[in-house]
């Protein structure tokens, strides 16, 4: 599993041209699964959302997680995190895990956070969806619930 996790200032969500809803301060998280992805997976990278410390504290450090501040989240399936563009210009998309089990995993990713936050915008999965980010920094971070290779040949973490 891999997520983009962005912390923002504000975001919105239109699915299939109907307005969702938005969020205030708070992070929005664009997750894609993998074959092989599990219960492991899921629970990891939900712990690390809501654990993450990307909020500034009193002294202005990055410091203080989600629930900290009171913000909010917004989560939004994103197959395309698997695109591979090493050949050629079109993005291979062979990595990302097949439409039924992917559905079932970000279900379940989003039942792992609902509940845990104040306000939780959801995005559908295999819709057309316009998400509005108003990035806060910009603080951009990349998690995976595996070792990945980096581009430089390491293994990361």
């Amino acid at each position: 599993m891999r997520i983009v996790v962005q912390r923002v200032a504000k975001a919105s969500l239109t699915v299939d041209g109907n307005p969702r809803g938005s969020i205030g301060r708070g992070l929005v998280v664009l997750a894609g699964f993998a074959p092989g992805d599990a219960a492991a997976d899921l629970s990891y990278l939900a712990g690390k959302v809501l654990s993450l410390r990307v909020f500034e504290d009193a002294a202005g450090k990055m410091n203080l997680p989600l629930a900290d501040v009171d913000g909010e989240l917004m989560v939004v399936p994103q197959f395309t995190l698997y695109g591979d563009c090493r050949r050629g210009n079109r993005p291979d998309f062979t990595a990302a895990a097949p439409p039924g089990p992917a559905r079932g995993l970000y279900e379940e990713f989003v039942r792992m956070l609902d509940g845990r936050v104040r306000r939780l915008v959801r995005g559908d999965f295999a819709a057309s969806m316009l998400v509005e980010i108003h990035n806060d920094g910009p603080v951009t971070l990349i998690l995976s619930s595996r070792a990945e290779r980096d581009p430089a040949g390491r293994d990361a973490e």
